[in-house]
């Protein structure tokens, strides 16, 4: 036998397709990506749903000053609502999701703000839903009360007009249409009343 008929000697593993591992590892690493991104995407839904409630918390924001972008859409009762249409009074915007457990706590605070304000029409609340569907906003509406204009189809682009990044967030809009104050996280009945006397007041 010559040296060339000779196998030389292979280590372990040599000759054999390295391809044959590769898909695998490719299906481990998206496995891996998977959960990763779920997590993520997990934790966020927990943060919205217990964004913290507590006392108003007012934020800066570049559309102080400036006249409200407008707000048009279909209502939970299937009326076509405008924002111009509460033009003289001041009204709160108030972005929510009955998904978002703060968003229950400051409601009773909405409903005693605008049952406060009805007699004089004075002020108003508008509920602007926060990827939710109309089915779960009604639901939450007839669980909870409230007797005001909530949109909650074919907002556009308002969320990303009002630089929503979150719920509960709310505007409070003067009677001339002017953004006043945002507020971050729930609000309080007191709070409300306390940032318009402010603003009259100045």
């Amino acid at each position: 036998m010559t040296v060339d008929d000779e196998a030389a000697p292979r280590t372990a593993g040599e000759g054999a397709s390295s391809t044959g591992k590769e898909p695998g590892r490719r299906r481990h690493t998206a496995a891996y990506w998977a959960v990763g991104v779920g997590a993520v995407a997990a934790l966020l839904l927990v943060l919205l749903a217990t964004r913290p409630s507590g006392e108003d918390r007012e934020a800066e924001s570049t559309l102080i000053g400036q006249p409200a972008p407008a707000i048009t859409g279909t209502t939970m009762t299937g009326e076509q609502f405008d924002l111009a249409d509460l033009e003289g009074r001041w009204v709160v915007v108030n972005f929510f999701a009955s998904w978002c457990v703060p968003c229950r706590v400051e409601h009773p605070e909405l409903v005693a703000f605008s049952e406060a304000h009805s007699a004089t029409g004075d002020a108003s609340v508008l509920s602007v839903a926060f990827d939710d569907t109309p089915e779960a906003v009604a639901a939450f509406f007839e669980e909870n009360g409230g007797d005001w204009p909530v949109v909650t189809e074919d907002l556009g682009n308002v969320v990303l007009d009002y630089g929503v990044l979150g719920v509960p967030e709310s505007f409070l809009v003067s009677p001339d249409g002017e953004i006043v104050e945002r507020i971050i996280g729930g609000v309080t009945r007191e709070g409300l009343d306390q940032l318009i006397a402010e603003a009259e007041g100045s």
